[in-house]
């Protein structure tokens, strides 16, 4: 009768979050699922099967936290560009006014009878001295015309396109506006959904007999041993490197960043802010980042990735070892690659 109770609740909790899926979001392939004995009970399948679920949505999760953070930047840089332009719109207005008058009295000279040139002087001196001086000062009084003239139209030109300016700035500002209300509803609802598979997994984990427990966390806790010497090619990566192994034993939680719980990114990310170097959150941002590597040239600290799309992440440590955030349950530890689902490296020091 439990069995029975526990397929139903699992045949419909994984058909619920099949229909969201589908509608809201495309979830990424497994993280790093524990192994179940050849002779696990169908509880354990069961369980194993709504906890990778929940794994798979903490990834999406995650990146549904970087794109609503993407948004925001967008949103504060064009706010900053709308404010600079429409400051230097009203400097130029200024400069506008001001060279306006002189251009101004210039105009009023000429309109009055005042000629700017030297056949004006020559006609009106009486003598070759006065003539020159005249001349001095009309070649003067021309010069600052033409700057005048100059300076205004550069202020008017400034005007026109700081106006430009804060028009595109505001118009960046609302789309990045919108964007980020539409990723933080869909935070808001990846939240939810994750929630609610993580419940279902738990609730499928208390119905599980003392042996099916005792099966499923034979595999959890470190059974690999690290490499004797691991030494990174440069002082940030062996921060980084470091930091990670520091962590080694505590346990892994769904989108927790430390430094009391991990999940896999969390661990990448948290290990490389110790060495000063910010990377993206989600384990499929940060494999779009930093500089790839082959897997001949790995090195200590590059960040290695698995399963298509991206949704597991490890630091390498060197012996074809990384130490990774695995899965609910389990702890920090070190463990092979996984080359079967290996996708591909990053390095960001």
């Amino acid at each position: 009768m439990k069995s029975l109770q526990l397929k139903r609740m699992v045949s419909g909790a994984l058909a619920a979050v099949v229909v969201v899926a589908t509608v809201s979001f495309s979830a990424p392939a497994s993280a790093d699922p524990a192994p179940v004995p050849e002779n696990a009970s169908e509880a354990l399948k069961a369980y194993n099967a709504l906890k990778r679920k929940a794994e798979k949505l903490n990834e999406e999760h995650l990146k549904a936290q970087d794109a609503l953070a993407s948004a925001n930047r967008m949103l504060r840089k064009a706010d900053s560009d709308m404010r600079k332009a429409k400051r230097s719109e009203a400097e130029a207005r200024k400069d506008k006014a001001a060279y306006g008058k002189i251009v101004d009295k210039f105009a009023g000279a000429s309109y009055t009878g005042g000629r700017f040139d030297t056949v004006s002087a020559a006609l009106s001196g009486e003598s070759t001295q006065d003539f020159l001086e005249r001349s001095a000062a009309i070649n003067v009084l021309a010069a600052k015309k033409n700057e005048a003239l100059s300076k205004f139209s550069a202020a008017v030109k400034q005007a026109t396109d700081a106006k430009d300016q804060a028009a595109d700035a505001g118009k960046r500002a609302q789309k990045a506006r919108d964007a980020a209300a539409k990723h933080k509803a869909d935070l808001e609802a990846r939240q939810r959904v994750l929630q609610e598979q993580i419940d279902k997994a738990q609730a499928a984990y208390d119905q599980l007999s003392v042996e099916d427990v005792a099966a499923q966390q034979a595999s959890y806790g470190e059974q690999t041993a690290p490499p004797s010497n691991i030494t990174a090619p440069g002082p940030e990566a062996q921060t980084a490197v470091d930091a990670a192994m520091s962590q080694r034993g505590k346990p892994y939680s769904y989108g927790a960043e430390g430094p009391d719980s991990y999940d896999c990114s969390g661990l990448t990310s948290w290990s490389y802010n110790k060495a000063g170097i910010s990377i993206p959150r989600s384990s499929s941002a940060q494999s779009s980042s930093g500089t790839p590597v082959t897997r001949v040239q790995l090195e200590p600290g590059d960040l290695v990735f698995f399963y298509q799309p991206v949704s597991h992440v490890g630091m390498y440590i060197g012996d074809g070892k990384m130490v990774h955030a695995p899965q609910s349950g389990d702890v920090v530890k070190v463990a092979p690659v996984m080359w079967d689902e290996y996708s591909g490296a990053r390095r960001y020091a």
